[in-house]
Protein backbone atom coordinates (compact mmCIF):
# COMPACT_ATOMS: atom_id res chain seq x y z
CA UNK A 1 0.00 0.00 0.00
CA UNK A 2 1.16 3.14 -0.70
CA UNK A 3 0.26 7.14 -0.11
CA UNK A 4 -1.41 8.81 -3.26
CA UNK A 5 -3.07 11.85 -1.99
CA UNK A 6 -2.66 14.64 0.82
CA UNK A 7 -5.68 16.42 1.14
CA UNK A 8 -6.78 19.84 3.21
CA UNK A 9 -9.82 20.72 3.83
CA UNK A 10 -10.54 24.22 5.78
CA UNK A 11 -14.48 24.20 7.19
CA UNK A 12 -15.51 27.14 9.22
CA UNK A 13 -17.39 26.02 12.17
CA UNK A 14 -18.02 30.34 13.45
CA UNK A 15 -15.95 29.77 16.43
CA UNK A 16 -12.77 29.15 14.57
CA UNK A 17 -12.36 26.68 11.14
CA UNK A 18 -11.74 23.49 11.78
CA UNK A 19 -8.34 22.30 9.71
CA UNK A 20 -8.99 18.68 7.92
CA UNK A 21 -6.07 16.19 6.63
CA UNK A 22 -7.34 13.23 4.01
CA UNK A 23 -4.30 10.88 2.74
CA UNK A 24 -4.92 8.55 0.30
CA UNK A 25 -3.66 5.59 -1.04
CA UNK A 26 -3.71 3.49 -3.59
CA UNK A 27 -5.57 0.45 -2.16
CA UNK A 28 -8.64 2.39 -1.81
CA UNK A 29 -8.43 3.14 2.05
CA UNK A 30 -8.33 6.65 3.45
CA UNK A 31 -7.45 8.39 6.50
CA UNK A 32 -8.97 11.57 7.95
CA UNK A 33 -6.40 13.68 10.78
CA UNK A 34 -7.23 17.26 12.44
CA UNK A 35 -4.52 19.96 13.08
CA UNK A 36 -7.28 22.76 13.64
CA UNK A 37 -4.90 25.58 14.67
CA UNK A 38 -6.76 28.49 15.41
CA UNK A 39 -6.40 31.64 13.67
CA UNK A 40 -2.96 30.03 11.88
CA UNK A 41 -5.47 27.91 10.00
CA UNK A 42 -4.18 28.41 6.30
CA UNK A 43 -0.35 28.05 8.02
CA UNK A 44 -1.24 25.14 9.17
CA UNK A 45 -2.80 23.92 5.83
CA UNK A 46 0.32 25.01 3.54
CA UNK A 47 2.68 23.28 6.40
CA UNK A 48 0.57 19.84 6.10
CA UNK A 49 1.05 20.36 2.19
CA UNK A 50 5.33 20.84 2.97
CA UNK A 51 5.49 16.92 4.09
CA UNK A 52 4.13 15.21 0.96
CA UNK A 53 7.59 14.90 0.23
CA UNK A 54 7.90 12.45 3.05
CA UNK A 55 4.24 10.88 2.44
CA UNK A 56 3.68 10.58 -1.47
CA UNK A 57 4.73 6.88 -2.60
CA UNK A 58 5.86 5.88 1.02
CA UNK A 59 4.19 3.22 3.13
CA UNK A 60 1.47 4.44 5.46
CA UNK A 61 2.13 1.74 7.56
CA UNK A 62 5.50 3.03 9.21
CA UNK A 63 3.94 5.81 11.38
CA UNK A 64 7.16 6.56 13.36
CA UNK A 65 9.31 6.54 10.53
CA UNK A 66 7.71 9.67 9.27
CA UNK A 67 6.86 11.31 12.40
CA UNK A 68 10.86 10.88 12.95
CA UNK A 69 11.80 12.02 9.55
CA UNK A 70 9.77 14.80 9.68
CA UNK A 71 11.06 15.96 12.95
CA UNK A 72 14.42 15.15 12.10
CA UNK A 73 14.78 17.10 8.95
CA UNK A 74 12.98 20.05 10.14
CA UNK A 75 15.91 22.36 11.26
CA UNK A 76 13.07 24.92 12.91
CA UNK A 77 11.61 22.25 15.04
CA UNK A 78 8.90 22.60 17.50
CA UNK A 79 6.16 24.81 17.69
CA UNK A 80 2.33 24.89 17.15
CA UNK A 81 2.44 24.66 13.34
CA UNK A 82 5.12 21.79 12.56
CA UNK A 83 3.78 19.81 14.97
CA UNK A 84 -0.04 20.10 14.18
CA UNK A 85 0.82 19.36 10.66
CA UNK A 86 2.49 16.06 12.22
CA UNK A 87 -0.14 15.78 14.42
CA UNK A 88 -3.04 15.77 11.76
CA UNK A 89 -0.95 13.53 9.12
CA UNK A 90 -0.17 11.31 11.95
CA UNK A 91 -4.06 10.70 12.88
CA UNK A 92 -4.94 10.16 9.49
CA UNK A 93 -2.06 7.42 9.24
CA UNK A 94 -3.48 5.79 12.12
CA UNK A 95 -6.82 6.02 10.81
CA UNK A 96 -5.52 3.77 7.67
CA UNK A 97 -3.65 0.91 9.52
CA UNK A 98 -6.80 0.73 11.85
CA UNK A 99 -9.42 0.42 8.87
CA UNK A 100 -6.85 -1.70 6.96
CA UNK A 101 -6.73 -4.18 9.51
CA UNK A 102 -10.38 -3.79 10.55
CA UNK A 103 -9.97 -2.74 14.40
CA UNK A 104 -10.40 0.79 16.03
CA UNK A 105 -6.73 2.37 16.91
CA UNK A 106 -7.29 1.61 20.63
CA UNK A 107 -6.37 -1.93 20.03
CA UNK A 108 -3.13 -0.87 17.60
CA UNK A 109 -2.42 0.85 21.04
CA UNK A 110 -2.58 -2.44 23.36
CA UNK A 111 -6.52 -2.30 23.95
CA UNK A 112 -8.99 -0.67 25.98
CA UNK A 113 -8.84 -0.41 30.05
CA UNK A 114 -12.57 1.37 30.29
CA UNK A 115 -15.27 1.34 28.06
CA UNK A 116 -16.30 5.16 28.51
CA UNK A 117 -14.74 8.18 29.25
CA UNK A 118 -15.75 10.90 32.06
CA UNK A 119 -16.15 14.69 30.36
CA UNK A 120 -16.72 17.70 30.97
CA UNK A 121 -18.25 20.48 28.82
CA UNK A 122 -17.39 23.62 27.70
CA UNK A 123 -18.92 26.69 25.80
CA UNK A 124 -21.98 25.57 27.33
CA UNK A 125 -22.13 29.20 28.80
CA UNK A 126 -22.11 31.37 24.94
CA UNK A 127 -23.04 33.94 24.86
CA UNK A 128 -23.40 35.04 28.73
CA UNK A 129 -21.61 38.21 30.25
CA UNK A 130 -22.98 38.83 33.73
CA UNK A 131 -22.80 36.27 36.50
CA UNK A 132 -27.18 35.93 36.16
CA UNK A 133 -26.54 34.85 32.90
CA UNK A 134 -23.58 32.19 33.70
CA UNK A 135 -25.98 30.86 36.34
CA UNK A 136 -29.01 30.97 34.09
CA UNK A 137 -27.47 29.15 31.19
CA UNK A 138 -25.85 26.29 33.62
CA UNK A 139 -29.42 25.02 34.58
CA UNK A 140 -28.30 23.27 31.15
CA UNK A 141 -25.59 21.53 32.43
CA UNK A 142 -27.57 20.46 36.04
CA UNK A 143 -30.62 19.40 34.33
CA UNK A 144 -28.29 17.26 31.44
CA UNK A 145 -26.54 15.94 34.50
CA UNK A 146 -22.65 16.69 33.07
CA UNK A 147 -20.14 15.52 35.61
CA UNK A 148 -18.49 18.51 35.04
CA UNK A 149 -18.45 22.33 33.31
CA UNK A 150 -15.62 25.02 32.50
CA UNK A 151 -15.43 28.43 32.29
CA UNK A 152 -13.63 31.65 32.11
CA UNK A 153 -15.15 34.19 34.43
CA UNK A 154 -12.69 36.95 34.30
CA UNK A 155 -14.04 38.92 31.61
CA UNK A 156 -11.24 40.88 28.63
CA UNK A 157 -8.39 40.60 31.68
CA UNK A 158 -4.79 41.09 30.81
CA UNK A 159 -1.88 39.89 33.40
CA UNK A 160 -3.81 41.92 36.34
CA UNK A 161 -7.50 41.88 37.30
CA UNK A 162 -8.96 44.44 39.47
CA UNK A 163 -11.20 44.71 42.50
CA UNK A 164 -14.07 45.17 41.67
CA UNK A 165 -13.31 42.46 38.27
CA UNK A 166 -12.17 39.66 40.93
CA UNK A 167 -15.01 39.96 43.05
CA UNK A 168 -17.31 40.07 40.02
CA UNK A 169 -15.89 36.81 39.10
CA UNK A 170 -16.02 35.17 42.03
CA UNK A 171 -20.18 36.10 42.28
CA UNK A 172 -19.96 34.76 38.89
CA UNK A 173 -18.55 31.28 40.07
CA UNK A 174 -20.53 31.19 42.89
CA UNK A 175 -23.96 31.55 41.14
CA UNK A 176 -23.28 28.84 39.14
CA UNK A 177 -22.03 26.34 41.84
CA UNK A 178 -25.52 27.51 43.59
CA UNK A 179 -26.64 26.57 40.22
CA UNK A 180 -25.36 23.46 39.10
CA UNK A 181 -25.16 21.83 42.92
CA UNK A 182 -22.51 19.54 44.30
CA UNK A 183 -22.42 16.74 42.02
CA UNK A 184 -21.12 19.21 38.95
CA UNK A 185 -17.02 19.70 38.92
CA UNK A 186 -16.33 23.55 38.53
CA UNK A 187 -13.48 24.21 35.87
CA UNK A 188 -11.96 27.13 36.32
CA UNK A 189 -10.18 28.71 33.18
CA UNK A 190 -7.73 31.37 33.18
CA UNK A 191 -6.61 31.68 29.13
CA UNK A 192 -2.63 31.79 30.04
CA UNK A 193 -2.92 35.71 30.73
CA UNK A 194 -2.47 36.68 34.47
CA UNK A 195 1.12 37.61 36.34
CA UNK A 196 2.17 35.76 39.16
CA UNK A 197 0.65 38.19 41.59
CA UNK A 198 -2.78 38.51 40.12
CA UNK A 199 -2.64 34.39 39.34
CA UNK A 200 -1.96 33.44 42.98
CA UNK A 201 -4.66 36.21 44.79
CA UNK A 202 -7.07 34.60 42.07
CA UNK A 203 -6.23 30.57 43.42
CA UNK A 204 -6.35 31.81 47.09
CA UNK A 205 -9.88 33.11 45.88
CA UNK A 206 -10.88 29.96 44.02
CA UNK A 207 -10.41 27.64 47.16
CA UNK A 208 -13.32 28.88 48.42
CA UNK A 209 -15.85 26.21 45.85
CA UNK A 210 -13.60 23.58 45.82
CA UNK A 211 -13.04 23.75 42.24
CA UNK A 212 -11.70 20.33 40.39
CA UNK A 213 -8.82 22.71 38.83
CA UNK A 214 -7.61 26.48 38.01
CA UNK A 215 -6.20 26.17 34.42
CA UNK A 216 -3.72 27.90 32.32
CA UNK A 217 -3.34 30.96 35.38
CA UNK A 218 0.03 32.32 33.72
CA UNK A 219 0.84 32.54 29.80
CA UNK A 220 1.73 29.51 28.81
CA UNK A 221 5.91 30.19 28.38
CA UNK A 222 6.28 30.71 31.95
CA UNK A 223 6.81 26.90 33.52
CA UNK A 224 9.18 28.35 36.50
CA UNK A 225 6.49 30.67 37.39
CA UNK A 226 3.79 28.11 37.32
CA UNK A 227 5.48 26.01 39.49
CA UNK A 228 5.69 28.71 41.86
CA UNK A 229 1.94 29.63 41.89
CA UNK A 230 1.25 25.62 42.10
CA UNK A 231 3.78 26.17 45.24
CA UNK A 232 1.57 29.08 46.41
CA UNK A 233 -2.50 28.31 46.29
CA UNK A 234 -4.14 24.96 47.26
CA UNK A 235 -6.24 24.64 44.18
CA UNK A 236 -5.56 22.08 41.75
CA UNK A 237 -3.69 23.56 38.80
CA UNK A 238 -3.71 22.27 35.08
CA UNK A 239 -1.86 23.65 32.05
CA UNK A 240 -0.27 21.84 28.86
CA UNK A 241 -2.41 22.50 25.86
CA UNK A 242 0.35 24.92 24.57
CA UNK A 243 3.30 22.35 24.49
CA UNK A 244 3.67 20.54 21.61
CA UNK A 245 5.71 16.95 22.40
CA UNK A 246 7.79 15.08 25.20
CA UNK A 247 11.02 17.49 24.54
CA UNK A 248 9.22 20.72 25.34
CA UNK A 249 7.12 18.37 28.35
CA UNK A 250 10.20 17.98 29.30
CA UNK A 251 10.48 20.81 31.76
CA UNK A 252 7.14 20.81 32.86
CA UNK A 253 7.22 17.24 34.03
CA UNK A 254 10.50 17.66 35.90
CA UNK A 255 9.42 21.31 37.42
CA UNK A 256 6.16 19.69 39.07
CA UNK A 257 4.21 22.42 37.49
CA UNK A 258 0.67 21.15 37.80
CA UNK A 259 -1.43 18.36 38.70
CA UNK A 260 -3.00 17.40 35.12
CA UNK A 261 -1.52 17.67 31.97
CA UNK A 262 -3.81 19.13 28.71
CA UNK A 263 -1.67 17.97 25.45
CA UNK A 264 -3.58 18.55 22.75
CA UNK A 265 -4.17 16.09 20.20
CA UNK A 266 -4.24 18.28 17.07
CA UNK A 267 -1.30 20.05 18.29
CA UNK A 268 1.34 17.44 20.61
CA UNK A 269 2.35 15.87 17.22
CA UNK A 270 -0.52 13.02 17.67
CA UNK A 271 -1.62 9.72 19.13
CA UNK A 272 1.63 8.32 19.51
CA UNK A 273 2.93 11.63 20.72
CA UNK A 274 0.27 12.11 23.42
CA UNK A 275 0.19 7.93 24.76
CA UNK A 276 4.43 8.77 25.15
CA UNK A 277 2.93 11.79 27.04
CA UNK A 278 0.50 10.17 28.94
CA UNK A 279 2.84 7.10 29.78
CA UNK A 280 5.45 10.13 31.15
CA UNK A 281 2.37 11.92 33.33
CA UNK A 282 1.32 8.28 34.49
CA UNK A 283 4.43 7.45 35.93
CA UNK A 284 5.01 10.87 38.13
CA UNK A 285 1.09 10.11 39.08
CA UNK A 286 -0.23 13.05 37.24
CA UNK A 287 -3.68 13.16 35.59
CA UNK A 288 -3.91 13.26 32.03
CA UNK A 289 -6.87 15.55 30.81
CA UNK A 290 -6.66 16.12 26.88
CA UNK A 291 -7.59 19.59 25.81
CA UNK A 292 -9.98 19.26 23.23
CA UNK A 293 -12.15 21.76 22.15
CA UNK A 294 -11.85 21.20 18.42
CA UNK A 295 -13.25 18.99 15.39
CA UNK A 296 -15.02 15.51 15.17
CA UNK A 297 -11.95 14.04 14.13
CA UNK A 298 -9.55 15.48 16.84
CA UNK A 299 -12.47 14.28 19.61
CA UNK A 300 -12.50 11.27 17.72
CA UNK A 301 -8.66 10.43 17.86
CA UNK A 302 -8.77 11.47 21.58
CA UNK A 303 -11.62 9.18 22.22
CA UNK A 304 -9.44 6.27 21.07
CA UNK A 305 -6.19 6.97 23.21
CA UNK A 306 -8.60 8.14 26.05
CA UNK A 307 -9.81 4.01 26.06
CA UNK A 308 -5.67 2.72 26.66
CA UNK A 309 -4.39 5.38 28.62
CA UNK A 310 -4.35 4.10 32.57
CA UNK A 311 -4.23 7.78 34.21
CA UNK A 312 -6.52 9.10 31.62
CA UNK A 313 -9.57 11.07 34.37
CA UNK A 314 -11.65 13.37 32.14
CA UNK A 315 -12.27 14.67 28.41
CA UNK A 316 -13.54 17.90 27.49
CA UNK A 317 -15.75 18.09 25.13
CA UNK A 318 -18.38 20.97 23.62
CA UNK A 319 -22.11 21.05 24.37
CA UNK A 320 -23.04 22.48 21.10
CA UNK A 321 -21.74 22.80 17.95
CA UNK A 322 -22.84 23.83 14.73
CA UNK A 323 -25.66 22.74 12.92
CA UNK A 324 -23.69 21.34 10.31
CA UNK A 325 -21.14 19.12 12.22
CA UNK A 326 -24.31 16.30 11.40
CA UNK A 327 -23.54 17.14 7.80
CA UNK A 328 -19.74 16.70 7.50
CA UNK A 329 -19.24 13.47 9.20
CA UNK A 330 -20.69 10.09 10.18
CA UNK A 331 -19.45 10.26 14.13
CA UNK A 332 -21.33 8.18 16.25
CA UNK A 333 -21.21 9.87 19.79
CA UNK A 334 -23.12 8.83 23.07
CA UNK A 335 -23.26 10.46 26.33
CA UNK A 336 -24.05 7.82 28.66
CA UNK A 337 -26.61 8.17 31.97
CA UNK A 338 -23.38 8.29 34.18
CA UNK A 339 -21.97 11.08 32.16
CA UNK A 340 -19.75 9.62 30.25
CA UNK A 341 -18.82 9.08 26.71
CA UNK A 342 -18.73 5.36 25.18
CA UNK A 343 -15.46 4.64 23.50
CA UNK A 344 -16.81 3.82 19.77
CA UNK A 345 -15.39 0.65 17.89
CA UNK A 346 -15.67 1.37 14.59
CA UNK A 347 -12.46 0.58 12.65
CA UNK A 348 -9.69 3.35 12.90
CA UNK A 349 -10.76 6.68 14.04
CA UNK A 350 -14.02 5.26 14.35
CA UNK A 351 -15.29 8.21 11.28
CA UNK A 352 -15.43 9.18 7.85
CA UNK A 353 -16.42 12.92 6.24
CA UNK A 354 -18.33 14.13 3.59
CA UNK A 355 -15.66 16.38 1.56
CA UNK A 356 -18.60 17.98 -0.91
CA UNK A 357 -20.17 18.65 2.41
CA UNK A 358 -16.90 20.42 3.97
CA UNK A 359 -16.74 22.51 0.91
CA UNK A 360 -20.42 24.51 1.88
CA UNK A 361 -18.78 26.03 4.60
CA UNK A 362 -15.53 27.68 3.34
CA UNK A 363 -12.65 29.44 5.42
CA UNK A 364 -13.21 32.50 6.97
CA UNK A 365 -10.95 34.64 8.90
CA UNK A 366 -11.33 34.80 12.21
CA UNK A 367 -9.72 36.98 15.07
CA UNK A 368 -8.71 36.27 19.02
CA UNK A 369 -11.91 36.94 21.24
CA UNK A 370 -9.82 37.01 24.68
CA UNK A 371 -9.39 40.88 25.10
CA UNK A 372 -11.90 42.62 23.10
CA UNK A 373 -15.27 41.48 25.14
CA UNK A 374 -16.64 38.83 23.41
CA UNK A 375 -15.40 36.14 25.06
CA UNK A 376 -17.86 34.31 25.09
CA UNK A 377 -19.20 34.50 21.86
CA UNK A 378 -17.96 30.87 20.60
CA UNK A 379 -21.49 29.34 19.81
CA UNK A 380 -24.03 30.44 17.20
CA UNK A 381 -27.48 31.28 18.06
CA UNK A 382 -28.59 28.00 16.18
CA UNK A 383 -26.08 25.38 17.93
CA UNK A 384 -27.24 21.90 18.76
CA UNK A 385 -26.41 18.94 20.42
CA UNK A 386 -23.98 16.63 18.06
CA UNK A 387 -24.34 13.60 20.30
CA UNK A 388 -27.23 11.59 21.36
CA UNK A 389 -27.65 11.21 25.70
CA UNK A 390 -29.00 8.04 27.09
CA UNK A 391 -32.01 7.84 29.29
CA UNK A 392 -30.66 10.84 31.60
Amino acid sequence: MKITAVKTFLCNCFRTNWVFVKIETDSGVHGWGEATLEYKENTVAAAIHELEYYLIGADPDNIEKFRHDCYRDAYWRGGPVLMSALAGVEMALWDIKGKALNVPVYQLLGGKVRESVPIYVNGWFAPAKTPEEFAEKAVAVRDAKFSGCKWDPFGKAWQRLGKHELDNAMECIRMVSNTVGHDVNLLIEGHGRFDIPTAVKIGQRLEEFDIFWFEEPLPPDDLNGLREVKERVRVPLAAGERLYNRYEYRQFFDLNCTDYIQPDISHAGGIMEMRFLGAEAEARHIGFCPHNPSGPVANAASLQLAACIPNFVVLEMMMTDVPWRSDICDEELCVLANGEMRIPNRPGLGIDLNEAELLKHPFQPIQLRHYRGDLTNIRPVNAVKYYKMENK
